[in-house]
């Protein structure tokens, strides 16, 4: 990433990506003309998109500024350890800003590239990298998981059964009435979950067994290779019936073994080569260098909420495998890139990473009136109904319903450790909010940026 400041005639240049580079000063002619060039074209890479003014796409300044007001007021009283807030309307970054700490305990600022553990919203990555194989033609919405990954031939699915009796709850195995497909992996109908959700305790016990489930650290699959976990997670019971249920799962990272599965490639490489570097998202992927740990922001050690202890995935390490559900680390400013592709309908600056019509596949309703959702998309992100999902995306399905504002087709998702990103193709505006505070409070955080990007819109 480029910040750009000036001192006399002179001026410094700081690079901060993944090959660690992170101060380099730059003097001359050369150095000015192209600082002047970034300055002049409104581009700064650490922003991620070319700046505007809100007046300029019809929004207000003064209103942008109660962003400011209310997370530096949770700041200060210690709701939040830190945040980065970016804002982008018709392609341009109209609102940026770091708050409170990057590391509490060091006393560090926050800074708007700095690096966050991403957790569940490295999903819509991964997700969209699986749909650049169904473009290649390599895979099909409806080929069974078990083409790819043989393990998951055959499986068997755990179903509760009431004991009048003793008014208690058992489990049991039967076979699957039909096997998960890479559509149902990517809407969350595979029948698989997760073992920090899930009250099926046959399956839990399965998925503890298999390495995929460690109650130490919450949604953490890293520690065994990709081979190993497709081939345990295969053979562990499904919780649902396939094609019958939204339940949220590691759906993605089974994805991700479809991708190296596929293509021979580790995710990362993969993602690295199709989907980050056109992209120019040179902060994202699923470690971080020793050069860079400094950047990697910190929770408070335990909620203020809860009074919990917030224990997070390392990221300092190269994992056993590439989490596809919880395993990434990205900056607000690239983040904010990816959104704006899709956005964009799959392209950005030149570099297109999919076609229109596969965008609006994706952020289309998958679930229809067929799939019970005992627990629906819009509840489990917002607390609240009006959304659907559609292949790796939450989608709203109407202005009204939801208790907060937006548009019928935004789509977005969050992570546990409290980012969140939205899309809304109507009012053409992306948002993103980084945090590490993994508490109850996420939820709130979602609904209040939204609105209060939504009162800023003045045309």
């Amino acid at each position: 990433m480029f910040d750009i400041a000036y001192f006399g005639r002179a001026a410094v240049v700081s690079l901060s990506a993944n090959r660690g580079l992170r101060s380099r000063y730059c003097s001359g002619r050369l150095s000015l003309l192209a600082a002047a060039a970034l300055l002049h074209t409104g581009l700064s890479l650490s922003q991620g998109l070319a700046t505007a003014s809100p007046e300029s796409v019809g929004m207000s300044t003064q209103r942008l500024e109660k962003i400011t007001s209310n997370f530096q007021a949770d700041i200060d009283s210690r709701k939040l350890p830190g945040a980065v807030v970016m804002v982008a309307r018709k392609g341009k970054l109209v609102y940026s800003k770091a708050f409170g700490s990057l590391n509490n305990a060091a006393n560090t600022p926050m800074q708007t590239d700095s690096v966050f553990r991403i957790y569940s919203m490295t999903k819509p990555l991964v997700s969209v990298a699986l749909m650049m194989l169904v473009e290649d033609g390599k895979v099909q919405l409806a080929d069974p998981v078990s083409k790819h990954l043989p393990a998951f031939k055959n499986p068997m699915v755990s179903v509760a059964t009431l004991d009048p009796l003793y008014n208690g709850v058992s489990f049991k195995l039967v076979a699957a009435n039909k096997e998960p497909t890479v559509q149902d992996l990517l809407r969350h109908t595979s029948g698989l979950t997760y073992g920090e959700l899930t009250k099926n305790t046959l399956v839990k016990q399965a998925y503890t067994d298999a390495g995929v489930y460690i109650s130490a650290r919450d949604f953490d699959a890293r520690n065994l290779s990709g081979t190993e976990m497709a081939e345990r997670l295969g053979k562990a019971p499904l919780a649902q019936q396939p094609g019958t249920t939204w339940e949220y799962s590691l759906s993605v990272d089974i994805q991700g073994r479809v991708i190296e599965a596929v293509t021979g490639q580790r995710l990362n490489d993969f993602m690295q080569e199709r989907l980050f570097k056109p992209l120019k998202m040179h902060e994202t992927g699923f470690t971080v260098s020793a050069a860079n740990a400094g950047r990697v922001a910190e929770p408070f050690p335990t909620d203020p909420a809860t009074g919990l202890p917030n224990k997070l995935i390392d990221v300092s390490q190269t994992p056993g495998n590439d989490s596809g559900g919880a395993g990434g680390v990205s900056t607000a400013p690239d983040y904010l890139r990816f959104c704006q592709a899709m956005l964009n309908g799959g392209q950005l600056e030149g570099a297109r990473i999919l076609s229109r019509s596969t965008v609006q596949l994706m952020t289309s309703d998958h679930l229809g009136t067929a799939i019970a959702t005992p627990v629906s998309p819009g509840q489990l992100l917002f607390g609240a109904p009006g959304y659907t999902f559609g292949l790796g995306f939450l989608v709203r399905q109407g202005d009204g319903i939801a208790p907060v504002h937006g548009s019928a087709g935004e789509f977005m998702w969050a992570g546990y450790a409290g980012t969140y990103f939205w899309a809304d193709p109507k009012e053409q505006i992306c948002g993103v909010f980084m945090s590490q505070s993994p508490g109850p409070t996420r939820a709130y955080y979602r609904r209040l940026l939204k609105t209060l990007v939504a009162q800023a819109l003045v045309d």
